[in-house]
């Protein structure tokens, strides 16, 4: 969505003369009697900080792409929003995560941009899917598909907020749940919105906010937002990016995953329950008794539900390798006839909806819909594509994936084409990508192979962080190992020891759901008698409800409280000060070698000379464990300790390679020595804030 920031700013701040250049402007920004020490809060200079901004300054003024990892606490936001903002250029930043994206529009760029007194407009500018569609939720208005009782009282919720609504912004609607199951009976996905035959295209959200981001100065995206477009080629992409000169990619780490998310292929089950519930719908609401739209449902219902039951019971979660025309451990013939099922019924479903499709515009969208859908069916019943990797997912549904390796050919494409012609003499487009972890090694190309920035500039600028001083850490050597049936148990029991010595406080983060469930049952069953401390638990909750329970159930009270997390939390997920003192991960983080994208890359890895352990998994594990350590220190004043239950860090050969890439922390070995030091640390921290 886009929102418009209110102008003029409020003052204007102080300018350096206008003939100075962008370098000299930006640091003198960042010295000690600079615009940031005009500003409101504490500023102290960071040679890091003013070092990655006018490295940012350079860039814009020579054009090209520049790789930056910052490390926590450098001060990265501003450091590259001042040099981008100052430059008067066009500006698009891309983040891999809402959170980000609502604090760089709500907080970060209006401060700055009042503080500058440069006139800009900003926007925020989201998917399809975090905006109302109108014209879907009259059609499911009522409708027995939604019978369950949360789902009617979402749906009025929503009902009585579009009302009034300005924006369509579903995260507007209080009480919303983001994994609700009417939320696709409300938005529009570019599978099914009508485009310009819809009734309401003259008021649709999605384009109104797409309006506003064009003619915006500033606009902030997402990474999932920006790959949907160009794997789709979507009008907002393909007319904002040539536009903006400087593109900015922050927590960058992610691109190549949510890159190869979207440029592959898919076809799922879900795709085709919520085609059936859309035929469904308008069948019996615009052409009643032209079809047997119930029948012809109904059988795509149970060719679906074969498909999903072709697949061994024993594979839950994951992804199941592909073997020629199967996934491996499926009988061949049964899955091909379960999936030419799905062909078939869809092949009726497209005769039907061929012959009412001149009765609503909705008809020719399902049709070619329906359409789609069955030449992916055909798709997968062939052999994969040459250098592609395939695989099944099967949880609460079945879902098959077709994706490149990595997404270096396609995205250094993309960065090619959106750069100006050199005939036109203008200057060449900016790329910056930042992030805290980009891998282990000075030249990170962890991060730039995958991608295909082979010619960035490439610079690391350290945390200014005193570790030694403000974190413990501490490997347990007589510890089950990882694989041991009782280590989780064992690290239920090491959680429970540091909460009752800090009173909650307490992030527990583990590599599974598996060793989440097992984690969170035995700490809670730990601490059921004796203690009023709360067990918060990924699933049971909403992400961003556990987030504000943990934050306010350590905010100094009695009697505090423990989260037990996984997948998403390794990241993005920002607690500064005391409620936060000791992180335990379970495991490192290293991929799983039965992953078919995994063992993909690893061949080829081995194929080119090179070793698919140190190589690829390896730095994949690394820049998972700093991410997931870096939960734990986020400002100067705090202080904690951070417990891995995983002693290969000391037994292991690699595990020199990974201690040197974290954060020098002060090491304790014994056990009991690190909770008297944990004790020590936080309670000097607490009396010091």
């Amino acid at each position: 969505m886009t929102h418009d920031a209110h102008w003029p700013p409020k003052h204007a701040g102080v300018m350096v003369h206008p003939q100075a250049s962008l370098i000299e402007q930006v640091d003198a920004a960042f010295g000690a009697k600079g615009l940031l020490s005009r500003m409101p809060g504490h500023f102290n200079v960071r040679t890091g900080q003013t070092e990655m901004a006018l490295a940012v300054a350079h860039q814009i003024e020579a054009g090209g792409s520049l790789v930056i990892e910052a490390g926590t606490g450098v001060g990265k936001t501003y450091a590259y929003l001042i040099p981008a903002l100052m430059s008067g250029e066009r500006l698009l930043l891309s983040t891999a995560t809402k959170a980000l994206q609502d604090q760089l529009f709500e907080r970060d760029l209006p401060t700055l941009i009042d503080a500058l007194g440069m006139p800009m407009r900003l926007a925020l500018l989201k998917g399809r899917s975090n905006y109302l569609c109108t014209h879907r939720m009259r059609q499911y208005m009522g409708q027995e598909m939604q019978a369950d009782r949360q789902g009617r009282v979402h749906m009025a919720m929503v009902v009585k907020w579009a009302q009034q609504t300005q924006t369509g912004d579903l995260a507007e609607v209080d009480g919303l749940d983001d994994r609700s199951p009417i939320l696709p009976m409300v938005t529009s996905s570019r599978e099914n919105c009508l485009g310009s035959n819809c009734p309401d295209f003259k008021t649709c959200h999605v384009l109104e906010a797409r309006r506003k981001a064009l003619a915006a100065d500033v606009v902030v995206i997402n990474h999932h937002l920006f790959f949907a477009d160009m794997a789709v080629r979507e009008a907002s992409m393909s007319e904002l990016l040539p536009s903006a000169r400087v593109v900015v990619f922050d927590e960058a780490h992610q691109l190549n995953e949510t890159g190869v998310a979207f440029l592959g292929k898919d076809l799922s089950s879900a795709q085709l329950i919520d085609l059936r519930r859309d035929v469904l719908v308008a069948g019996l609401q615009m052409a009643r008794g032209l079809a047997d739209w119930n029948g012809l449902c109904s059988v795509l219902e149970k060719a679906a539900r074969d498909w999903r039951l072709a697949i061994p019971q024993q594979v839950t979660g994951g992804r199941l390798g592909w073997d020629q025309t199967s996934p491996m451990g499926c009988h061949p013939q049964l899955w091909q006839q379960v999936l030419q099922d799905v062909g078939v019924a869809l092949s009726h479903l497209i005769a039907a909806l061929d012959s009412v499709s001149e009765i609503a515009p909705d008809f020719v969208r399902l049709y070619e819909r329906t359409n789609e859908l069955a030449r992916r069916v055909e798709h997968f019943l062939q052999p994969a594509e040459d250098a592609a990797v395939r695989w099944v997912e099967a949880s609460g549904s079945i879902k098959c994936v077709e994706s490149p390796l990595d997404i270096a050919d396609a995205f250094s494409a993309e960065l090619n084409k959106a750069n100006p012609s050199t005939s036109e003499g203008l200057l060449a487009k900016t790329w910056i990508f930042t992030s805290a972890t980009l891998g282990d090694e000075p030249s990170l190309n962890w991060f730039t192979e995958p991608i295909g920035l082979t010619h960035a500039t490439v610079m690391r600028v350290a945390s200014p962080f005193d570790y030694p001083q403000q974190a413990l850490l501490h490997i347990p050597l007589d510890f089950p190992k990882p694989l041991d049936p009782g280590h989780s148990l064992a690290v239920a029991k090491l959680a429970v020891a540091g909460v009752l010595r800090l009173g909650g406080r307490t992030l527990v983060l583990t590599t599974s759901l598996k060793a989440l469930a097992v984690i969170g049952e035995e700490i809670t069953r730990l601490l059921l008698d004796g203690t009023d401390i709360e067990v918060l638990i990924q699933g049971h909750w909403p992400k961003r409800r556990l987030m504000e329970r943990f934050r306010q159930g350590n905010d100094g009270g009695a009697p505090g409280c423990v989260l037990v997390a996984s997948a998403s939390f390794w990241e993005g997920f920002d607690v500064p000060g005391q409620a936060l003192q000791l992180l335990i991960i379970d495991k490192l983080p290293f991929p799983s070698p039965g992953d078919p994208l995994v063992k993909a890359r690893g061949n080829r890895l081995q194929a080119n000379g090179k070793n698919a352990f140190s190589d690829h998994s390896l730095p994949e594990a690394i820049v998972s464990l700093k991410q997931g350590a870096g939960r734990l220190i986020r400002h100067e004043s705090d202080r904690g300790g951070l417990l891995i239950a995983d002693n290969r860090l000391l037994t292991a050969s690699y595990g020199r390679r990974i201690l040197a890439a974290l954060p020098n922390m002060q090491q304790i070995n014994q056990t009991e020595d690190f909770w008297d030091a944990l004790v020590n640390i936080t309670t000097v921290s607490t009396k010091v804030s």
